[in-house]
Order: C-alpha cells, then sequence, then structure tokens
C-alpha cells in the first residue's frame, strides 16, 4: 500500500512538473478553441508565432455557401506550427503553389487551373518575444481581387512587422470568387440570407481575435483591421457593415475603397454560373442540390470557363444585410465605424494591370519565371522591349506605357479612395490620414515596368524582401535606402495602431489630415517623407 502510494504520490508530482513547465512554455497558450502550441523564434526572429489556427469549420459540403460556423473546441493540445491551406482559388499570380501554401516557381504551373483547398478557414498569429501584454492588434485581410490570394503568401509574412510595430499580428484566409461570394437562387441558396460568405468569414476572424487577443498577449480593445487592394475594399467594408460593431477600432484600408457589387448583378452572374457549372435543371432547387455536390475542383474550372464571357463573379455584395444597400446613405447616416484611418495609394498602382489594355507582351507563364529567376544583383539582358508591347513604347512617350498606366491607376484606384475619403470626412470624421508611395529604385528594367506599382508598398511595410512575387526588385544596392524608408512606414504604423494617428518624430515633418498625404520615397543610400496632396 506504502509504495503504491508513494507511487501515485510521484506520478502527481510529475505531471503537476509538467504542466508546469507546459504553463511557463511561451507558445503554448490556451485559445477560446483550446490548446495551441506555436513557434518560437525568438533567438532568430525576435518573435513567436502560431499558424494555420482554425477559427471556423471547413466550409465544405453542408456549408459550403453557408455563413461561417465557429469551430468546434478540439481536445488536447493543437500542432500550429504550419500555414493552413488557401481557399479554393483559380490560379493566378498571387496565388500559392499548387503543391501547397507556399511560393515558388510552380506557381506558374497552377494559372488559371485550381489551386488551394476547400477546408481552408485558418489565421496565423504572430507576435514579439517579450512578455509585454495588451499589445495593439493588426488583423491584415489579403488582396487578389477577392479571387486569389492566401494568408502564407511570404510578403504577409507577420513577424517583422510584429516586431517592428510593437503588436500581434493576424493575417487571415477568407473564402473567394465563387465560393467567397455567390447569390445561389432556391431553396436552401443564398438569397434567403446573405451571399458574402467572405465577408461573413472575415467577420467569423475578428469575433475570434476579439474572444481571443489576451491569449497572445493582444489587447481586444485595440484592433486595427489592415488590408491591400481586395483586402482594402473588405477593410472599407468592414467599416459599414452592422456586424462589425464593437470588432475593430481603427483600419488601414491600402489602394482600394468603398466598392460594392449590387444585388441584380450578384444574381445574374449566379444565374449564368449555375447553368455554366450545373447544366440544364429542372428547377434552381435541383441546380444548387448539384453544385453543393460537386468538386471544388469543377467549381473553379467552370468561373474559368465562364470568365472569358461573363468576367470574374461580383463581389462584396450590396445586400442590405451584411452590407448596406446604399453605402453612401449610411455613412451619411452615421451607420459606420468612426474610427481613425490611415489609406495609402502607390504611385503607379497600374503598371500591375497592363493585361487589361493588352501591354504585357509575354505570357503570365513567361512573365512570372522570368521575374522568378531574376538576380536583382548581376546585370541581365532582359529590356523594356522584352514586357511592354510594341504599342506602348517608347515608355515615356506619348501614349507610352508611363501615361497609359498612370490612366489606369486614375480609373482603378484614384476615384474609389477619393470618393471613401471624402465621404467620411463629409460624415465628420476627423482622424483620417493618407499616403502616397513613391519608390521605384528596381534594377532595369523593372524600374521602368513596375516602378511604384500596385502591392509593392507591402513589402516595404512587412519587411518582406527576401521572399515573394516582387523579390526582383531588392537589390543589395538599393537596400540601403529601402530599410529606411521601410522603417519610417512601420514607425508610423506602431505609431497609428497606438494613438491613432501615423505621426512620430522619424518623419521630420508633420503629417496633416486628409487630403493632405504623406510621400514616401527612397533613392538607393535614403529615405525621403515630404508632405503633399492628394494625386501628388
Amino acid at each position: 500500500m506504502a509504495v503504491l502510494l508513494g507511487l501515485v504520490l510521484a506520478a502527481t508530482s510529475l505531471n503537476a512538473a509538467s504542466s508546469a513547465s507546459a504553463r511557463e512554455t511561451p507558445v503554448l497558450r490556451h485559445t477560446s478553441l483550446g490548446l495551441v502550441r506555436g513557434v518560437d523564434e525568438s533567438r532568430s526572429t525576435g518573435t513567436y508565432s502560431w499558424l494555420g489556427v482554425p477559427y471556423a469549420e471547413p466550409p465544405v459540403e453542408r456549408l459550403r455557401w453557408r455563413a461561417p460556423v465557429t469551430h468546434r473546441p478540439w481536445r488536447g493540445v493543437r500542432d500550429t506550427r504550419r500555414f493552413g491551406d488557401g481557399c479554393i482559388q483559380e490560379g493566378r499570380f498571387f496565388s500559392p503553389a499548387p503543391s501547397g501554401p507556399h511560393y515558388g516557381l510552380d506557381i506558374r504551373d497552377g494559372l488559371k487551373k485550381p489551386v488551394g483547398a476547400e477546408d481552408c478557414l485558418t489565421l496565423n498569429v504572430f507576435r514579439p518575444s517579450t512578455p509585454r501584454k495588451n499589445l495593439p492588434v493588426i488583423v491584415f485581410v489579403h488582396g487578389g481581387s477577392n479571387m486569389v490570394g492566401y494568408s502564407a503568401d511570404p510578403m504577409y509574412d507577420g513577424r517583422a512587422l510584429a516586431r517592428e510595430a510593437g503588436a500581434v499580428v493576424v493575417t487571415v484566409n477568407y473564402r473567394l470568387g465563387v465560393f467567397g461570394w455567390l447569390d445561389l437562387p432556391g431553396p436552401g441558396g443564398a438569397r434567403n440570407g446573405s451571399a458574402n460568405f467572405g465577408t461573413l468569414d472575415q467577420i467569423e476572424a475578428l469575433r475570434f481575435v476579439d474572444r481571443n487577443a489576451r491569449a497572445f498577449g493582444g489587447d481586444p480593445s485595440n484592433v486595427t483591421v489592415m488590408g491591400e487592394s481586395a483586402g482594402a475594399v473588405n477593410v472599407w467594408a468592414l467599416m459599414v457593415s452592422p456586424l462589425s460593431k464593437g470588432l475593430i477600432d481603427k483600419a488601414i484600408p491600402l489602394s482600394g475603397g468603398l466598392q460594392f457589387a449590387t444585388p441584380a448583378a450578384a444574381r445574374t452572374y449566379a444565374e449564368k454560373f449555375t447553368e455554366e457549372a450545373a447544366g440544364p435543371a429542372p428547377d434552381p432547387g435541383e441546380a444548387v442540390r448539384r453544385l453543393r455536390s460537386m468538386p471544388a475542383g469543377e467549381l473553379v474550372r467552370a468561373q474559368v470557363r465562364l470568365g472569358a464571357e461573363a468576367g470574374d463573379p461580383p463581389r462584396v455584395i450590396a445586400d442590405g444585410s451584411v452590407l448596406p444597400t446604399d453605402h453612401h446613405a449610411a455613412i451619411e447616416a452615421g451607420r459606420y465605424r468612426d474610427i481613425p484611418v490611415l489609406a495609402g495609394n502607390t504611385a503607379e498602382e497600374g503598371k500591375l494591370f497592363g493585361s487589361v489594355i493588352g501591354a504585357y507582351r509575354p505570357t503570365d507563364y513567361q512573365r512570372f519565371t522570368w521575374q522568378y529567376r531574376f538576380d536583382p544583383d548581376r546585370p541581365s539582358r532582359l529590356d523594356v522591349g522584352d514586357f511592354i508591347a510594341d504599342r506602348y513604347l517608347p515608355a515615356d512617350g506619348p501614349g507610352g506605357w508611363n501615361e497609359e498606366a498612370g490612366r489606369l491607376t486614375d480609373s482603378i484606384f484614384g476615384g474609389i479612395v477619393l470618393d471613401s475619403m471624402d465621404s467620411l470626412k463629409a460624415a465628420g470624421s476627423d482622424r483620417l490620414f493618407y499616403y502616397r508611395f513613391g519608390w521605384n529604385q528596381q534594377p532595369v528594367p523593372f524600374d521602368t515596368v513596375y516602378g511604384a506599382v500596385h502591392a509593392i508598398d507591402l513589402p516595404f511595410l512587412f519587411r518582406s524582401f527576401d521572399e515573394g512575387v516582387f523579390a526582383f526588385s531588392f537589390s543589395r544596392r538599393n537596400e540601403p535606402g529601402r530599410l529606411q524608408l521601410s522603417q519610417l512606414m512601420t514607425d508610423s504604423v506602431r505609431a497609428f495602431v497606438r494613438t491613432g494617428s501615423p505621426q512620430h518624430s522619424g518623419l521630420g515633418a508633420r503629417w496633416q489630415q486628409w487630403p493632405r498625404s504623406m510621400v514616401f520615397d527612397a533613392g538607393d543610400r535614403s529615405a525621403t517623407a515630404r508632405p503633399g496632396a492628394f494625386g501628388g
């Protein structure tokens, strides 16, 4: 009996010691769904991270085209040391590789094919490897036209931003394309609720953050939602959604604005897509049943086929439920999140959209290959004419690439940010800030082909220069200037998420409110920040 009692006491002591050790492990955290174990990089990057944390049940089978359902709790410790799959999508430049959620040359092999997975509703958390608590939280919503993208893109690696901004950084996957926004007809279709599934995913992720920020040392009462391109469109949508109340405290929408699809456009597309994917059906209910039973890859292929005729599916729908039918009226009536806003644009956004006007000479496959293999520290035989069609050359001539890309910049981006910021200002918002990004120091020929192109500011904000779509831009020669510029920008984010103003001493100038701006730029050796105005 004494021996047995001794064994029990020893086991109890061992378990207690083990539990104490577990509590002391900095990457073992208790969330509302269960324990998660992350990655300790305190010695190498100065951060802790938790990757592929599920926030909602997999949106498959009966949950396809349904509002997200909070993930069920799990038993034991969940390993969160690898990114979750990107959401199923048509392969494009900013998609994951066919072999998984990573960046590589094989991304080109997935172009126009189904990549990613339908089981994808995960998020990633990064924070400095310090004991500090009540850190600001930044939730980043990736771009990609709400058609493509994934939170594991190395351009959005949150480690350096978390460290430099002294914040908890969260990057989010959400449903895309026809999986994220499809207004299905008939019983069981979206029209009995909302077709904004991708938007609802983002709101569910914000709810997870609200419930679990403290588990990672964050302050749930200080959450900044940040996004670029379609991610910025989503941030603006969240600002006017009645469902975001109490979930966001500041906003950083970059290269995007209030831009909603009409219910009529969504319905028209859904009808065409249903016929394309499911074929003729005796009634809408049968068509929806067929769609729900189809493999996800087949639905992506149908989306690609229909794209040649009808374009991409309408996204972010003004349904009167998740989003207002008239965002201008909602803002005028005060039905929006009146929070500090830091918006921004790059000076040459349009240079990423040459395919819209037939300006790119190579196929996307060839262009991706050249850029991936380009060594920014070695001379290259590539020139502007390898990338840009003859009718847009010389690039700086009348009707040339620079001029036509400027028109794209104005038509795609200028109007929506002007309208969005002016709408808030007219409604009385008095914490509106804006920047313009002008860095164009890439090696030849990319300084002309792209320059201050759409999304090129993201590697500066995330300090993610080593890998990703724009890695060809960053050489040893331009490193001193771009690192200084990156520091100016991350310090601005650090200030903004704490105070609601991006002003800090390193700028050397006063950052005035909208419609004034701060112009960020750099040469090879040094960076500058100077006051300016919208569009200049």
